[in-house]
């Protein structure tokens, strides 16, 4: 049995050229009528990218060559930096611990499991975040910001919040947490294709990852 997530990024450099994004598959049924029946098929968006574009040196290349071996293929998930969303609030802002509503206090619960939140009341989700950057993780109680390690923790294992004995949220205070993270991805193939066309440059055509459940 191996273990199936390497906590290490992707290469920041070549992740930041990359493309992609966020998929959905929604079963569609035209009725008679005319009316269509939609049904999602996934609960949770699924992210795929290609890091293929992100190359820009031959340094570049060799990087990624040792990181997919080092991965062994598709075979253990990793870190990966989405260049296009990757932080608590929009990308041209600071993280705040305001941030992001986690829950609500009750007296009892400890664990709070970090959570992003887009759209309005009309039309909103929740998408789950199992690896924030956790050096930048700040996390508020009705808007006063915790401290930690005295007051909380984070449980990589589950991506949750814990807050200490003595500083489990008050029943009716508003939880809230900002940070920075990444997205767990495999590598979604199972070879790369390389090709040198001078000393200094290379080319891998196509990287592609894929977002997997932690």
């Amino acid at each position: 049995m191996t273990d199936a997530f390497h906590d290490v990024r992707f290469p920041t450099a070549v992740s930041f050229g990359a493309t992609g994004g966020p998929e959905r598959r929604t079963e569609i049924v035209r009725l008679t009528s005319g009316r269509e029946k939609r049904n999602a098929r996934f609960a949770n968006s699924r992210h795929r990218y290609d890091a293929g574009t992100g190359l820009r040196s031959l340094t570049d290349l060799y990087d990624i060559v040792e990181f997919y071996e080092a991965r062994q293929g598709s075979l253990h998930a990793f870190r990966f930096r989405d260049p296009f969303d990757m932080k608590s609030c929009r990308a041209d802002r600071t993280p705040e611990a305001t941030d992001q509503l986690l829950g609500e206090g009750d007296g009892t619960t400890a664990r709070f499991a970090l959570v992003k939140r887009y759209g309005d009341d009309a039309g909103g989700y929740a998408r789950p975040i199992r690896k924030p950057a956790v050096e930048t993780l700040t996390v508020a109680v009705d808007g006063a910001v915790q401290e930690s390690p005295g007051s909380f923790g984070f449980d990589e294992a589950t991506g949750e919040i814990v807050f200490a004995p003595g500083s489990v949220p008050a029943p009716g205070t508003d939880v809230t947490a900002g940070y920075e993270f990444d997205v767990p991805v495999r590598f979604d193939a199972d070879r790369i294709e390389i090709s040198v066309g001078d000393f200094k440059a290379g080319r891998i055509p196509s990287i592609p990852l894929v977002e997997v459940l932690l």
